[in-house]
């Protein structure tokens, strides 16, 4: 494939014809096959790494209205992480097109970092060349839109409060309640223990090194005891539930407790 090839494909992939298609060429240079690595993509990697990142962020801001920051941040990291840019950059058949070295030249399939950085660096040059950031935060949102879906959707499945929440709400027209049970440890190592309660039960507890995780891993505890979710293998072996204290723990009837939520 000839180079002036691969740059009518790539334009044609991605629907954006290029006023300078020097830049897009750039964008498409592998190190391995620059005569310096200054020619090669790795500047435009960089430039075009902060401006998905910004795009992104402002998009889940907006779409997001009623998410913290750290749930923003994760369904962040996961949109922009190599394995996602890496997947879009197949999707647009970006890797067909990228100008390799001999030594690189016929590996298959390619690693996840050239994929990546093929993509970055093209949402550089489509930025560079237009001079004009809607421009390009429209490619950016066709490109990662339905990837930002699945984030979220991923990071909900693993939300376990949010899913006990609608579960009791919806099962047994009640509301769950926290209960901090205990905390041990210094300060600047503590570790705290969760327990869910709803309609008067109190459920497995479970320990966490911050109260937030504490409850999340409570909250999984209760949906396992309620049977409205299947285990978890890899949310188990992710984390220690019971930090030191026994695996199972009855389920007790408690009087109500008062509540300020």
């Amino acid at each position: 494939m000839t180079e002036a090839q691969a740059l009518q494909g790539v334009q044609e992939a991605i629907g954006y014809t290029f006023k300078d298609p020097s830049l897009l060429a750039a964008a498409l240079t592998h190190a391995s096959s620059a005569d310096c690595r200054l020619h090669s993509n790795e500047r435009m990697e960089f430039v075009g790494d902060s401006i998905l990142g910004m795009v992104v962020c402002a998009e889940l801001y907006k779409r997001f209205p009623d998410y913290l920051e750290g749930e923003l941040t994760k369904i962040k990291s996961a949109v922009v992480s190599r394995k996602t840019c890496a997947q879009i950059s197949r999707e647009l058949n970006l890797p067909r097109y990228l100008f390799l070295g001999k030594g690189m030249s016929g590996r298959a399939p390619l690693p996840n970092s050239l994929a990546a950085a093929v993509y970055e660096s093209l949402i550089a040059a489509i930025y560079l060349d237009s001079n004009d950031l809607e421009v390009t935060r429209n490619f950016i949102l066709k490109t990662v839109s339905h990837h930002i879906t699945q984030a979220v959707e991923s990071e909900h499945q693993r939300n376990y409060k949010s899913q006990l929440q609608q579960y009791a709400q919806r099962m047994m027209s009640a509301t769950p309640i926290y209960d901090l049970l205990d905390e041990k440890g210094p300060d600047h190592s503590k570790c705290f223990e969760v327990s869910v309660v709803i309609q008067g039960h109190r459920f497995t507890s479970a320990w966490g090194p911050s109260k937030k995780e504490a409850e999340q891993k409570a909250a999984y505890l209760a949906l396992r005891e309620l049977n409205a979710i299947k285990p978890s293998a890899e949310f188990e072996a992710e984390n220690d539930l019971y930090r030191g204290e026994p695996a199972s723990t009855p389920v007790e009837t408690i009087a109500e407790p008062a509540s300020d939520e």
